[in-house]
């Protein structure tokens, strides 16, 4: 099984326009992988959310036309892939699924689009690359889904398909490169490179940038950090990217590796302690990362932070970390969305309304990604909602190709598709950033955002190339 390690997450300027960014959800994923491997801005009103009436010119079933391939009178069918069934557990790649299909719920129950209903059709593609090729063939020759959205999967295999077929895919996790390479596919993050279909990102070279380390450093005074990653190539590789970000913003950096069947965390948390390490960013699964604060509590060691990212931002951290709860106090994380416990944001409280009443057994479950994939359906509700009732995959991509920003009616940093030449010198950076502490919401514990607004907490950052 070929591996990647992903590339890196897009950080925003404050004009929107999104840049390649500081690493991504990489390190809990990537490890998780590795198990598998070692076996074998300018915005619509949020009126468009509750769509027009179903009744009058333009808008009624009976005078929609059945404009493109998915798009009837009456019905809009898109499509979900999703790696549910992955070997690397279910709820790893689940998140976003839920989002949209809360979203697309909410959206009929109001009375859908311009007098149409939109169909979901799901498909789990197991997390193998040929089950994903299938998935996609499915999709589109069978059952002649309109789009993709919210899409999450381990192997994107079917993305040449998807792009051949000039199927628009909006709102999907770049896991690994597709997201940098195909036309028609536009990731939840945004993306500036060319995407032509040839070599991945700018002739084959990505670029990081250093925000979640400035941030670290200035809010917390941090000089200093420990790497911790697993003896296998792609986790040496994630970790190498973190600490060229972390030298590139004047850190001393501690590297630890660990043996993946029998990992010696007793030593890394004395190795950290010598060190007097005040950060702690890793390379492994949740498995590693749980076993790692427990050695930490167990031998007093604590850190400033334990910085995770926004695929482990999530409900689960309260059972993943239960036998070390210093540890789980020091939790943060950093991401391009809001937090999905800030319901003073209306759009953050229609999400979570929407999640309890559709889907009221993920209370506990609830993440960053599911937000995400909320925001991802908003996206493509809002470029279908753009075209009125002659609804065409090319007037979607006309919206999603746009100069102007999006944000997902604040959901999101702003960002756009708009190609541009490589990235050289420094650029503006955003990012929004919440620590776990088990004092919040009356003790019951959660995510509290550590940031006035996501907006605003951007630094001028250097952009580092390396190669997927």
């Amino acid at each position: 099984m070929q591996l990647t390690a992903g590339a890196f997450p897009r950080a925003a300027d404050v004009s929107g326009r999104r840049r390649p960014g500081a690493a991504r959800f990489g390190a809990g994923l990537l490890a998780a992988v590795l198990l598998l491997a070692t076996g074998c801005g300018t915005r619509l009103p949020d009126s468009a959310f509750t769509s027009r009436p179903a009744s009058g010119p333009g808008t009624s079933a009976g005078g929609n036309p059945a404009s493109d391939t998915g798009v009837t009178a009456s019905e809009i069918r898109i499509g979900i892939v999703t790696s549910l069934t992955s070997p690397v557990g279910s709820e790893v790649f689940s998140g976003p699924r839920y989002g949209a299909l809360a979203f697309v719920q909410a959206l009929n129950d109001r009375g859908g689009l311009h007098g149409r209903t939109v169909k979901v059709v799901t498909c789990d593609d197991g997390g193998s690359g040929i089950g994903n090729q299938d998935c996609v063939h499915r999709l589109i020759d069978q059952s002649h889904v309109f789009a993709f959205v919210s899409g999450s999967v381990l192997d994107y295999a079917g993305a040449p398909y998807v792009s051949e077929k000039g199927v628009p895919d909006v709102g999907g996790q770049p896991i690994g490169t597709a997201y940098d390479r195909w036309p028609h596919l536009y990731e939840i993050y945004g993306n500036s490179a060319p995407r032509d279909g040839n070599a991945v990102g700018w002739n084959g070279t990505l670029y990081q940038t250093t925000e979640v380390y400035r941030f670290f450093k200035e809010r917390l005074g941090a000089r200093s950090a420990a790497v911790v990653a697993y003896n296998q190539a792609d986790s040496a590789r994630y970790a190498a990217q973190l600490r060229d970000g972390l030298e590139a913003e004047g850190y001393r950096v501690l590297t630890q590796t660990v043996d993946f069947a029998l990992p010696n965390f007793q030593a890394v948390a004395a190795a950290v302690r010598a060190d007097g390490s005040q950060l702690l960013f890793d390379a492994m699964d949740t498995r590693g990362n749980a076993a790692l604060c427990r050695a930490l509590d167990d031998a007093g060691v604590r850190v400033e932070a334990k910085v995770t990212n926004v695929q482990n931002w999530s409900e689960t951290v309260r059972r993943d970390y239960q036998a070390s709860p210093t540890c789980r106090n020091v939790l943060w994380a950093t991401s391009s969305s809001l937090n999905y416990e800030d319901v003073d944001h209306p759009p953050v409280a229609q999400f979570r309304a929407a999640m309890a009443k559709y889907y009221p057994d993920r209370e506990p479950l609830l993440s960053a990604w599911e937000l995400e994939g909320w925001a991802g359906a908003q996206w493509l509700t809002d470029a279908m909602d753009s075209c009125g009732a002659d609804l065409t995959r090319a007037c979607v991509e006309r919206f999603m190709n746009r100069p102007e920003p999006y944000d997902a009616h604040g959901l999101i940093l702003p960002a756009d598709f708009v190609p541009q030449p490589p990235p050289s010198g420094p650029t503006r950076a955003c990012l929004n950033a919440a620590r776990w502490q088990d004092s919040a919401q009356g003790g019951k514990g959660g995510w509290v955002t550590q940031v006035a607004s996501m907006t605003s907490t951007c630094f001028e950052v250097p952009q580092l190339p390396y190669r997927p």
